[in-house]
């Protein structure tokens, strides 16, 4: 199940919206889940658990988790900053035993779609360019290259690909 797990007392968030339930677990509760998911992921550039529980709480951010709702154990999670025209995802991670069963994707529809409510016209991103599965990801939901950021992620130096989608257009992997 898709929750909002957003702490902020100025959320990313339309007035009246109500498509994402909100998550019982408290702002330190859930810095404990995603911290381990984070190391494991990102390793050395990973966020630790004050960063993830200041970014949860930070102005003009949504985050959303997948619950499982038998075992309550936190599979993956994603969040943007909004700033009023743009949406800057600013990360995705699911967890290594629940990769490959669309958690990812249903993450980022929720965000594509609660962007739109909110007023927001683009989604931007930026992505390793040997993360082969993301950019997958992104190019299904209608993301395009716009440029490379060299050295971006650190400290491996690894570049990054930019990457917008119109969340004007018809099409952008939303259509259900």
């Amino acid at each position: 199940m898709i929750v909002d797990i957003t702490r902020s007392q100025f959320p990313a968030v339309a007035e009246n919206c109500n498509i994402v339930p909100k998550c019982d677990f408290t702002c330190d509760e859930l810095a404990q889940k995603i911290a381990p998911i984070e190391a494991d992921l990102f390793g050395k550039g990973s966020w630790n658990e004050s960063m993830i529980s200041q970014e949860l709480q930070a102005p003009m951010r949504a985050y959303y988790a997948q619950i499982d709702e038998n075992t309550h154990t936190l599979c993956g999670y994603a969040g943007y900053w909004f700033d009023g025209d743009d949406a800057q995802i600013m990360t995705i991670g699911v967890a290594k035993q629940y990769q490959r069963k669309s958690i990812a994707s249903k993450l980022l529809l929720t965000m594509i779609k609660t962007a739109k409510q909110i007023g927001a016209k683009r989604m931007l991103l930026e992505v390793r360019v040997d993360n082969v599965p993301a950019l997958a990801l992104y190019e299904r939901f209608g993301f395009k290259k716009m440029g490379l950021r060299k050295r971006y992620y650190q400290p491996e130096g690894v570049d990054a690909y930019t990457m917008c989608a119109d969340l004007t257009a018809k099409n952008n992997g939303t259509e259900e």
